[in-house]
């Protein structure tokens, strides 16, 4: 039988490697929520868990630095030194809550990183519909707006997501979707 844990990592290693920027964004959302939601569910469990609490909350201090440490606050300009101060508070609040265990820090930093997260898919979702309109010829496009609202795929071909060679939208060609 082999082993799930395994499995798992090879599984993530290959998303985490063959993902764009927009995708690793993404995916440091979930680590950083999921990081959060354990923490907070360690300390309000009926014999709480302070190491497991500890441990995702330094999980989660080090998505937020990630964050900090990648923000390009020099072709972001006003919106990025704002999202810098929204990394700053996050992170204070995580090192509140891990000092005073409080978990209703670990649910506010929880709440601002899913509706952050939930931003960029939405910003994401949109310049694909934009490239899907300029592109419709493009199938693999085609199949994965599909299975984002849920529909199947047009044809049962293995499906790439990425664009092809020589597409202008560089902001759609760098996209593809996370499985």
């Amino acid at each position: 039988m082999p082993n799930t844990n395994n499995a798992q990592y090879t599984y993530q290693a290959t998303r985490i490697s063959t993902a764009t920027k927009e995708q690793l964004l993404l995916i440091t959302y979930d680590i950083g929520i999921k990081a959060c939601r354990t923490a907070e569910n360690a300390m309000t469990s009926k014999t709480p868990d302070y190491d497991t609490a500890n441990k995702e909350i330094i999980r989660a201090q080090e998505v937020v630095r990630e964050l900090m440490v990648t923000l390009n606050r020099e072709r972001g300009g006003e919106m990025a030194d704002k999202l810098m101060q929204l990394y700053e508070y996050m992170y204070q609040q995580l090192v509140d809550a891990n000092m005073k265990k409080e978990p209703d820090n670990l649910r506010t930093v929880r709440g601002m990183l899913e509706e952050l997260k939930q931003t960029w898919e939405s910003a994401l979702l949109q310049l694909l519909q934009q490239y899907q309109q300029e592109h419709p010829e493009d199938k693999d496009l085609q199949n994965a707006m599909n299975e984002l609202e849920g529909k199947k795929p047009e044809n049962k071909t293995a499906v790439s997501y990425a664009k092809p060679a020589g597409t202008k939208n560089a902001a759609a060609k760098s996209f593809t979707l996370a499985g």
